[in-house]
């Protein structure tokens, strides 16, 4: 597993990163099993969110309860969180008094005294950045919250914030796997007219992010679009598998590697991160972080996607 070390911080981190948004129903021998075989492989790195499972604080409580890590164990991982949605609305809550109300509850939950990085989990319409700012510097004095981030961010939504936020901000976690890269796929496109992969959308969210030192934290990595199943072996697209098994054939991988090393091989030094609750998904995916793929390789797996390269 490769890592490096995370801008704006001192944090050195896995390029994989395990998701834990499923694991509410999981018995404590198979959380066990799901985190100790992401630690075997190499990821360090574990995300949460204060919304994840049953009512709030389901997972980050199931997640606890089943480690029960003892302190020289908790510093061993990078542990991450999330807030700003709320679910009983549903509704987004960037407020001083929301944001605090969260970490303190992360960390009862979590059983820690500190989350390494929070993110603001999707972008609040109401949010008064004055408030964010306040809030973490309260954070961040009190040594709840190590480092600061945002989730589904734009850059316009990022410089808001950035105006008022003392902190850096050092992730921004985005949707993004092969068949959903409009963030990619819109500038190998660029200015042409009448093609629906060249309109921006985004505003540049990838660049922004390598020109502002904010890693971004790629999240459904083997999902087809927005929560609508995944594009590994299904039929929906016949010729990207066929490349990817091609290559994991050639690269002697599992094909979640291929899809993975996809990500990995950007220059932005993105994560993955994976929302599986398999063992064995997370050992192959973890084994793409040491694929370098070719960029005729990774041009071929745009093209397989459906996407245009001029």
């Amino acid at each position: 597993m490769r890592t490096f070390t995370m801008q704006g911080t001192e944090l050195t981190v896995s390029e994989v990163i395990l998701g834990l948004m499923r694991i509410q129903h999981k018995t404590d021998d198979e959380v066990r099993a799901l985190v100790s075989a992401a630690r075997d492989a190499g990821i360090n790195f574990l995300d949460h969110a204060d919304i994840y499972g049953d009512g709030v604080h389901g997972c980050e409580r199931r997640f606890a309860e089943a480690l029960r890590l003892a302190p020289s164990e908790r510093e061993r991982w990078i542990i991450q969180s999330k807030t700003g949605i709320v679910k009983q609305g549903p509704y987004f809550d960037f407020s001083y008094e929301h944001i605090i109300e969260s970490v303190d509850g992360s960390l009862a939950a979590l059983g820690t005294d500190y989350l390494d990085i929070l993110l603001l989990h999707r972008p609040d319409a109401l949010v008064e950045p004055e408030e964010v700012a306040r809030a973490f510097d309260e954070l961040e004095a009190s040594g709840k919250v190590r480092a600061f981030g945002v989730s589904n961010h734009t850059p316009r939504q990022i410089d808001l914030l950035r105006r008022y936020v003392r902190q850096p901000l050092v992730a921004n976690q985005l949707q993004l796997s092969i068949t959903h890269a409009p963030m990619i796929a819109q500038g190998l496109a660029a200015n042409m007219q009448g093609l629906e992969q060249s309109v921006t959308r985004d505003d540049g969210i990838l660049d922004y992010c390598r020109l502002h030192d904010i890693t971004v934290q790629a999240w459904s990595p083997f999902q087809a679009g927005f929560f609508d199943g995944p594009f590994l072996g299904s039929e929906r697209f016949p010729d990207l598998n066929a490349v990817i098994d091609r290559l994991a054939v050639q690269y002697d991988v599992p094909p979640e590697a291929i899809a993975v090393a996809w990500i990995t091989r950007h220059p932005a030094r993105m994560q993955v991160v994976l929302g599986t609750t398999s063992v064995e998904r997370v050992t192959a995916a973890a084994q793409g972080s040491e694929v370098r793929l070719t960029r005729a390789e990774w041009y071929e797996l745009v093209r397989a996607a459906g996407y245009l390269v001029p």
